[in-house]
């Protein structure tokens, strides 16, 4: 298998060994995070949706299945999608510039969001997929092979193959190979925070209020809060992605509270993606963002204080590259997922030499504390 490949994705398909729950047990991967209770039900801990699960039954993210009063992953080893993308696709744009990441994918999310641009992989059973088996310790080879020093987790939400991101995670690290994660943040805080031992950075979806989060995604927003400052109480590098979606989360009130929350408990430098809805799943009803709203919340994120700030999903735009807070000059010149211009001298700004947040070399640089003052 050639390291290049796309693993059938987004095409139907029925396999078979999925016929019947009882068919081999043992093909499967027993859950790290649940419950036994009585009657042979189960609760997965794994998520905040804690889904109380009856023998032979799934949870809400169907992949994972009791079994005799055991709780199994259906898609340990058995990803559905398998890329080499730039990083600059996941969105991270302060991490290794212009780096291949290995992203690999399974079936299943355990949120329902209706504007879900990979629904056909997100909302699908495990079954109904392309999958092939690899194990974590093949992720890892082909990622050296393919001179990819990054792995991501994406497309899908990973917290539903936990087991298999963190396997892979534990075997890249010691490969000296980065983890990264895409992910809703929509995990419990135990699970988090053992992931996050081998995660290296995340971009993490805020995708609007809390009535937004159960009206469209069947989710809660103070929970993907909680993994916000989870996160940044782990060490591990924060992204963020906003999806800005016309009438449903772009009203100047929220874009404000938003912006004012990440300055207080992330910081300042915690890059913020503001990203264009473009028409899917349940959600075709609704227009593209227009570049007027686009512009009209990046200038607002700037204006409460953020220091790196992209607009996404649209080409041809400046607001992709990075500039230096301190000094004004251009860092980082991007066009599409395409590294033009690096400007940044181990983690310095070459022109003023001060520090610029994020991950920019596999290895600490000598001297280099991580604080934005000049040496």
């Amino acid at each position: 298998m050639g390291v290049a490949l796309i693993l059938f994705q987004f095409k139907p398909y029925r396999a078979a060994g999925f016929a019947g729950h009882r068919q081999g047990a043992d093909r499967y991967h027993e859950a790290l995070y649940y419950n036994r209770l009585d009657n042979n039900k189960v609760s997965c801990a794994l998520c905040p949706r804690g889904c109380v699960i009856g023998e032979g039954k799934r949870g809400f993210c169907r992949v994972r299945q009791n079994i005799d009063g055991t709780l199994y992953s259906l898609v340990y080893a058995r990803p559905c999608a398998v890329h080499i993308d730039p990083i600059e696709k996941k969105p991270l744009f302060h991490v290794l510039p212009g780096a291949k990441s290995f992203s690999v994918a399974t079936a299943g999310c355990n949120l329902s969001c209706g504007f879900c641009q990979n629904w056909h992989i997100s909302q699908a059973y495990p079954e109904d997929v392309r999958y092939e088996h690899i194990a974590p310790d093949e992720i890892v080879r082909l990622s050296v092979s393919a001179g990819a020093p990054v792995i991501a987790y994406t497309y899908t939400e990973p917290t539903v193959f936990y087991e298999y991101m963190l396997q892979t995670a534990v075997i890249s690290r010691q490969a000296g190979i980065l983890n990264v994660l895409h992910s809703s943040g929509f995990m419990n805080e135990a699970p988090l925070r053992r992931l996050c031992k081998y995660l290296d950075a995340a971009n993490i979806d805020l995708k609007g209020s809390e009535k937004f989060y159960l009206n469209l995604c069947q989710g809660r927003h103070e929970d993907v809060l909680r993994s916000l400052k989870v996160l940044k109480e782990e060490g591990v590098w924060i992204e963020i992605t906003y999806l800005l979606i016309p009438t449903l989360n772009d009203s100047d009130e929220y874009i404000r509270q938003t912006c004012a929350w990440i300055k207080e408990n992330l910081g300042v430098d915690t890059p913020l993606h503001i990203s264009r809805f473009w028409p899917a799943h349940k959600l075709r009803n609704l227009p593209s963002t227009s570049m007027e709203a686009l512009y009209n919340a990046y200038d607002m994120a700037r204006a409460a204080g953020l220091r790196y700030v992209y607009i996404g999903n649209v080409s041809g735009v400046n607001e992709q590259s990075t500039y230096c807070p301190f000094c004004g000059r251009l860092l980082i010149q991007r066009s599409g997922y395409d590294v033009r211009e690096n400007n940044i001298a181990g983690r310095r700004c070459k022109f003023c030499k001060n520090v610029i947040a994020g991950i920019w070399t596999r290895g600490k640089e000598d001297g280099d504390s991580g604080d934005n003052d000049k040496s």
